[in-house]
């Protein structure tokens, strides 16, 4: 059995405009073998979320107008490239092979459809089930996430749940299909600390009980030090830092990461450049490139060379990639 389970090659993603053609993701790699939960991390804007629509293959085109996105790599899942596929093959492994959470729990879900439907339209969409057994199918998973009184409350519509109860929903949909690979994307943002920590279970949980390999992408340290088992820090479309998740948190070497660990307080350590603070400046625009490392015009540690030559991903450690002109230097910091 092949280990790996998805590995993507060289991704790139372009907002595509009448006159422009603006990149949002720049040829990344990423990896995640079968029963790992790897764990997406950056700032707002930093292409995450593209990046988990790109491997998904469901980005649409924006408006009335002309503007499409044009996705370039690899996207190699169970050894079978998808950005080759056929449309109507792909959507065969959406939904099924592979789930999907989107970000923002009950605006995700539709207004007038009965959420007992929408659980189990990814059945009835993919195979020929009848009617009877869907419902049945669809009650005991809304019963393994833990919605209360779930065949009464399989009638209800969105707006009679809660936010914590709509993640709890979306998730339902997500593994009714019994998946090998879930997309979580920011799945506890909108929730409120008592629910947070209650989801994080539930997907523990339910990771464990299905077998699942996991890609979650957040902003939050917190849940990225709970779940993931490796994690690929995420800068203006870009990779900049990957390792497991104890590396990342103890021997970070890339300035923003080191710098998103300083804007959580911590009491693990005493070095200075993990002392209590924010990032200066703001993330930079796509729509204007800075030249260089993108990261220079807010790093403490840039020289010269950062505006002029644009760092690559190297190993400094084995399982241990940096993209940073000066490695050397701030490795000594450890």
């Amino acid at each position: 059995m092949v280990k790996e389970l998805l590995c993507v090659k060289n991704l790139s993603a372009y907002l595509c405009g009448r006159e422009t053609m603006t990149k949002i993701v720049d040829g990344i790699d990423l990896k995640i073998s079968r029963g790992e939960t790897v764990g997406l991390v950056g700032e707002t804007g930093a292409g995450k979320t593209v990046t988990a629509l790109s491997i998904l293959g469901i980005l649409q085109p924006l408006g009335r107008g002309k503007r499409l996105w044009k996705i370039e790599g690899e996207v190699l899942f169970k050894g079978r490239d998808l950005m080759k596929l056929p449309e109507e093959e792909l959507r065969g492994i959406r939904g099924t092979d592979i789930a999907f959470i989107p970000q923002n729990p009950i605006p995700s879900l539709h207004p007038t459809d009965i959420i007992g439907y929408q659980t189990g339209e990814a059945v009835e969409e993919h195979k020929e089930v009848e009617k009877q057994r869907v419902i049945n199918l669809v009650v005991d998973h809304l019963g393994k996430v833990e919605i209360s009184d779930a065949k009464k409350r399989y009638h209800h519509f969105r707006n009679q749940f809660s936010g914590g109860e709509g993640q709890r929903i979306l998730i339902a949909m997500a593994l009714i299909r019994n998946p090998s690979l879930l997309i979580a994307d920011e799945p506890t943002s909108s929730l409120d600390v008592t629910v947070q920590r209650q989801v994080l279970q539930l997907l523990r949980a339910m990771k464990e009980r299905f077998d699942l390999s996991m890609l979650l992408i957040t902003h939050d340290l917190g849940v990225i030090a709970e779940m993931s088992d490796y994690v690929y820090v995420m800068y203006a479309g870009k990779i900049i830092e990957f390792g497991d998740v104890v590396t990342i948190f103890k021997k970070s070497v890339h300035p923003f990461t080191r710098g998103l660990l300083a804007s959580v307080p911590r009491i693990d350590t005493s070095k200075d450049f993990f002392k209590f603070e924010g990032i200066p400046g703001e993330s930079p625009n796509p729509l204007y490139p800075i030249s260089g490392c993108n990261f220079h015009p807010r790093c403490r540690y840039a020289e010269a060379i950062c505006s002029r030559e644009e760092p690559k991903l190297m190993e400094v450690e084995r399982g241990h990639s940096v993209a940073c002109l000066r490695i050397d230097a701030l490795c000594r910091l450890n």
